[in-house]
């Protein structure tokens, strides 16, 4: 997908597949997709749906988990030069509560901790109006 825009920053690739309506399989896999992208913020949203649901009957943790590593990675994506890649490092995930079916749509923002010349921090949040479930704090190298 990227490859497409190789001449490009990080923020301009997602800028043009975002005016594409291109989004990764994974966003359709589980249901979110990037739906705002400013030069130091990225927001991811979707709907948890019984489609994620673990055996005792929540959302399962990999949901939230995928977003916010996916909210986490298009921000340091975003921030890089042309011709500049990234891998995860490490993923820290704290849940505060629980998601269900009935928590409605969420949204996970991305924000840059530092960037290094090697390795680029960043942490996200998956809430909804008014109400924090859990946070994330990241490593890219």
């Amino acid at each position: 997908m990227l490859l497409d825009h190789a001449d490009l920053d990080g923020h301009d690739q997602l800028a043009a597949l975002m005016a594409e309506s291109r989004y990764p399989p994974i966003g359709e896999t589980r249901e979110f997709y990037l739906v705002e992208l400013e030069r130091g913020r990225v927001v991811f949203a979707g709907s948890p749906s019984r489609r994620g649901f673990n055996l005792i009957g929540s959302v399962h943790g990999g949901y939230a988990a995928t977003l916010l590593d996916s909210a986490c990675g298009c921000f340091v994506h975003s921030s890089l030069p042309t011709g500049q890649g990234y891998t995860t490092l490490e993923l820290r995930v704290f849940y505060h509560r629980a998601l269900s079916e009935t928590s409605g749509p969420v949204r996970a923002e991305g924000k840059l901790a530092s960037l290094g010349r090697r390795v680029g921090f960043s942490e996200a949040r998956v809430s909804m109006p008014g109400d924090a479930y859990v946070h994330l704090r990241h490593r890219r190298g």
